[in-house]
């Protein structure tokens, strides 16, 4: 479940960028019971509270922001505005390597290659894939052409499921994603002293808090997570990158053209 306490970490960090854009006081408790380990934090809301700017300028880019999986353009990104990605990593108690010189991202780009190859090999995986675009979740999953299946293909969910649970798709995936991470102008890796619940979760805050300053700056994000998928890469990514931490993450940044949205399930479906 690491990869699922990163995205409440999210979720979490959205929550209280909002609470700070109303002048909402909020108390957190993080895994506040040792018997519910799935309650990854309890928030308690009060008005009256000191706004956060740095926390409530953010609220606005919440939905603005989107994953962008097509190709960005090149021009390097200034070094005003990595410095500060990587405050906002740092605010969150996390810390954030950025590789822009090709000679480095090309050896990143390999590692997600073969992390492309090894997980499209395993037929485990390639159900799992499937399944998230399989015609009963038409309110959310993940749509057949941000996959980099062809449109033509996404008219007919069945067959695009079809052809990513019975075909091996890694070379082409391999091919893709390289490219990808070649055409980025920069690849953000996040990476946490421990590797357990409440370092994902803090990853999580502060994978949000850097996606949400991108979006104030124009810049599109999307995620090569492979090589932290596969243990073996993963390690290899942490000697690439000079850090005896733990990664989390790996995304490309530059400017894309605009991406839609994928689905998302409606407030009355998921609001207990």
């Amino acid at each position: 479940d690491r990869e699922l306490t990163i995205s409440c970490g999210a979720a979490l960090l959205n929550l209280r960028a909002a609470l700070a854009h109303f002048g909402m006081d909020f108390s957190i408790d993080l895994f506040p019971a040792q018997a519910e380990p799935d309650v990854v934090a309890t928030v308690r809301v009060s008005e009256g509270g000191a706004m956060d700017p740095h926390l409530a300028r953010l609220c606005p880019a919440i939905p603005r922001r989107v994953t962008n999986r097509g190709p960005f353009n090149p021009i390097a990104v200034p070094e005003s505005v990595c410095a500060g990605l990587i405050g906002a990593a740092r605010a969150e108690g996390v810390a954030l390597s950025l590789v822009g010189d090709l000679s480095r991202r090309e050896q990143v780009a390999d590692l997600v290659a073969r992390a492309d190859r090894l997980q499209f090999g395993d037929v485990r995986f390639r159900r799992e894939l499937a399944s998230w675009i399989h015609p009963g979740r038409a309110g959310d999953g993940m749509p057949a052409h941000a996959l980099g299946i062809p449109r033509l293909l996404d008219f007919e969910t069945q067959i695009a499921r079809m052809v990513i649970r019975t075909f091996d798709l890694g070379d082409g995936a391999a091919a893709s994603d390289a490219q990808l991470a070649n055409g980025a102008p920069l690849l953000l890796c996040f990476s946490t002293e421990q590797d357990d619940a409440p370092a994902w979760l803090f990853a999580g805050q502060a994978l949000e808090r850097v996606l949400l300053q991108a979006r104030l700056e124009g810049y599109d994000v999307s995620y090569l997570n492979q090589p932290i998928e596969v243990a073996e890469l993963r390690r290899e990514l942490g000697n690439l990158l000079d850090t005896e931490r733990f990664p989390q993450l790996l995304l490309r940044m530059g400017r894309g053209t605009a991406a839609a949205h994928t689905p998302r399930r409606t407030l009355d479906e998921v609001a207990g």
